[in-house]
This record gives structure tokens, C-alpha cells and sequence, in this order.
């Protein structure tokens, strides 16, 4: 399949972000004294990625009409992502997990420092009431037609049944192009046939995916093996842990780009943001092997602030990043005093980061985090998140 051509227009992301809360100080759940007050979301968390990237960006979803839809909403908005598509459920309430930490506390039901686990209370939720329908809601329906780029998630599709049919239905309508990142959660899919995903894969233009998803919903990492699994995209992103990303053409050519040495604050919402380097390079028109580079970029942001959502480095550094050559690439480091690159000076682009507390959803969960090697003995943060974990 050659991909739908991109445009300038506004890329929309469509998913279901929730509240969240943090229990403070970490620890076990019944040792809290408070609970801190965030939000989260895989498509929301790619939509905000995008706008500080400097690509106009929409977020479509469900919410209640309650406190808690109405600030994730806010706060989504203040990212510059347009949330105008975003319908308020008078009935159903908007999703909500907590995010629990350990804090290396003697304790038999402690975590572990660094590590974390999310509880979700979501079932019944207003997202997961969305349906082919709301591609007419009189909010959302300018915003599909005039849209460059739709990004979907594996998340969506196992809502619930009608949120099935949306991803479908919008997987078969041509005139612009269609990402689908994997987003593989196995508690979301069980009871439902994880085959599915295979159809909808198939049915995107852009597929990421990481090589631990690969293997647990495809039975094969293996590029040419995934090829013939999924035939028909423009290209594959197989992300391969905190080693590499590599683009996988429809004739099996490869494209590889080595993941950034990062010192990993918290590894949540580095998937997200890689799809959203990923993508605003093809809209852009950049070179594949660019693209890659400016994904692994993006995810060095999230993984350097705390929360989801890290600030991309300025333009202009951006853009010297990507002219580096192979080993002034391989020489670049981020930490949280910027961008060293090739062993030179920092150049800040960092920020405190605040979103889902998961990623790939976020993405300690598999699949992610594409975009990183760990500077001396910091984590990946892959192990800091349970199979399945994420949003």
C-alpha cells in the first residue's frame, strides 16, 4: 500500500485520556496521606508532542461532565492541542487510575524504589462509548475532514465494542493518512482476540510497534517475517527496546537509527512522544532515517522529565541534531541539563513533564521506551512498569 499523502493540515488523535492520582508520599496504597491530581493518555500524550513540536494538533475523545473531565481537558488545551472535538457524556463518568510507586520501604507490599503499578477504574467510562457515530458529531466531524494525519492506538480498539468499529471505521476511509501504534495492553485485550490487531495494523499507513509487542501479538520481532504479516502499510517502526528504531519498508528495506544514551528520570510517556517525533517528521517530509532520529528525540524529553510530557528540544537545535553525522550521533547525550552533543556542551531543552503516568501508554509498558540507552547504571525504566502496564 502506498501511504496517503500527508498535508499541512491538523493531525488528530483520538483515545481515551483518564484522571490520575498519585499517592503521596510512595509507598504502599494504604500508607498514603494524599493523593496528587494528574491526568493521562497515550493519543493525548502523542497530540501534546505534536503541538510543542510545533504541528497543529486535535484530540478527540469522550469525558464526563465532572471535575475530573473537565481539568484533563483544561489541561490538554494548554498544551495548544485543540480539544474542541472532545464530547462531554452526561451520563458516564471519565476514566480514572492510580498511579502507585514503590519507595524501597521495608514493607511487604512496597514496590520496590523506581518501580510502579496502576490501578484502573475505567470500565463504564464516557470513552468507552465513543463509536462510528461520532465521526458526524457536529464538534468532531470538521476536524476528521480537514485532517492530515489520524492517530490511532491499540488502546481504543479494546474499549469496548463500539469503540472497535470507530477504529475500523476510520481505518477504512481513505483520503488521509492513518497511524496505528500497537499500544499492546494485555489486560485491556483479554477476552477479546488480539487477531484483531493484526487486521487493524494492516489496515494503517504508519505501524509502530515495539519488538516485545511484536513478539507477544505477532509471534515474530523479525522484520521480513513482519512484513508478510503486514503487507499492506507504508512503513513499519519497530522499536527495539533502548537499542534502536528501524523503519521497515513495503520491499523490506531497513532504515535504522540508534536510540540516544539518556539518564532516564521517569521512563513514562517516551512511546508517546517517540510516535509523535516519528509522525511530525512525516508530515514534514523528512528523510526516513530523520524521522527515526527526531522520535528517538522526543522520547530523550520525556525520558528526562518527570511525568509524561517533556519539552523537545528548540528548532534549531532540533535541527542540528539531525544533521549530525553517525558518530556524532552515537557520541550524544541527554541528561537533565540538556543535550551533550558529541561530548560537547549542554544545550537545554528539558522540561518538568506532567501527564499519564504510563506509555507506552506511556511507555515503560511494552513497546517502549524506543528512544534510549541508559547512561551508567539508571534503568531503562522498562522493568519500573508491570506487563501490561501503562494506560
Amino acid at each position: 500500500m502506498t501511504p496517503r499523502t500527508a498535508s499541512a493540515a491538523p493531525a488528530v488523535c483520538l483515545g481515551e485520556s483518564m484522571a490520575m492520582l498519585i499517592p503521596e508520599p510512595p509507598g504502599p496504597l494504604e500508607l498514603a496521606e494524599s493523593f496528587r491530581h494528574s491526568y493521562g493518555g497515550a493519543e493525548s500524550n502523542t497530540a501534546c508532542t505534536l503541538a510543542a513540536l510545533g504541528v497543529p494538533a486535535a484530540w478527540i475523545s469522550r469525558v464526563g461532565a465532572d471535575g475530573f473531565g473537565r481539568r484533563l481537558v483544561e489541561r490538554i488545551a494548554a498544551h495548544g492541542v485543540d480539544v474542541s472535538g472532545v464530547v462531554t457524556d452526561p451520563a458516564r463518568p471519565t476514566g480514572l487510575y492510580v498511579k502507585e510507586t514503590g519507595a524501597g520501604a521495608d514493607h511487604p507490599y512496597d514496590l520496590g524504589a523506581g518501580r510502579s503499578r496502576l490501578h484502573y477504574y475505567r470500565r463504564g467510562s464516557a470513552a468507552s462509548a465513543m463509536g462510528p457515530e461520532l465521526l458526524a458529531d457536529p464538534a468532531a466531524e470538521p476536524l476528521f475532514a480537514a485532517a492530515g494525519l489520524v492517530h490511532l492506538t491499540g488502546i481504543t480498539p479494546a474499549l469496548s465494542d463500539s469503540c472497535h468499529r470507530l477504529v475500523r471505521t476510520l481505518l477504512a476511509t481513505p483520503g488521509r493518512l492513518v497511524s496505528f501504534d500497537l499500544n499492546w495492553r494485555p489486560a485491556l485485550w483479554a477476552g477479546r482476540d488480539r487477531q484483531a490487531l493484526r487486521f487493524l495494523m494492516n489496515a494503517a499507513d504508519v505501524v509502530l510497534l515495539g519488538a516485545d509487542e511484536a513478539r507477544e501479538v505477532l509471534g515474530t520481532d523479525e522484520p521480513a517475517a513482519l512484513r508478510k504479516l503486514l503487507p499492506r502499510p507504508g512503513v513499519l517502526v519497530l522499536k527495539d527496546d533502548a537499542r534502536q528504531a528501524t523503519a521497515i519498508a513495503p520491499d523490506g528495506t531497513l532504515t535504522t537509527e540508534p536510540a540516544l544514551r539518556v539518564e532516564v528520570v521517569e521512563p513514562t510517556g517516551a512511546g508517546d512522544a517517540f510516535a509523535a517525533g516519528y509522525l511530525a517528521g512525516t508530515l514534514r517530509g523528512l528523510p526516513e532515517a530523520a524521522r527515526l532520529r527526531l522520535g528517538h528525540l522526543t522520547a530523550a524529553a520525556a525520558l528526562t522529565s518527570r511525568g509524561d510530557l517533556g519539552t523537545p528540544p528548540p528548532a534549531e537545535l532540533v535541527d542540528q541534531l539531525l544533521e549530525l553525522d553517525a558518530p556524532g550521533w552515537a557520541a550524544t547525550t541527554v541528561g537533565t541539563d540538556g543535550y551533550h552533543l558529541g561530548g560537547g556542551a549542554a544545550a537545554s531543552g528539558e522540561g518538568e513533564g506532567e501527564g499519564e503516568g504510563a506509555s507506552g501508554g506511556g511507555h515503560g509498558a511494552p513497546g517502549g521506551p524506543a528512544g534510549a540507552r541508559v547512561l551508567g547504571a539508571a534503568s531503562t525504566g522498562r522493568a519500573h512498569t508491570p506487563p501490561g502496564g501503562g494506560r
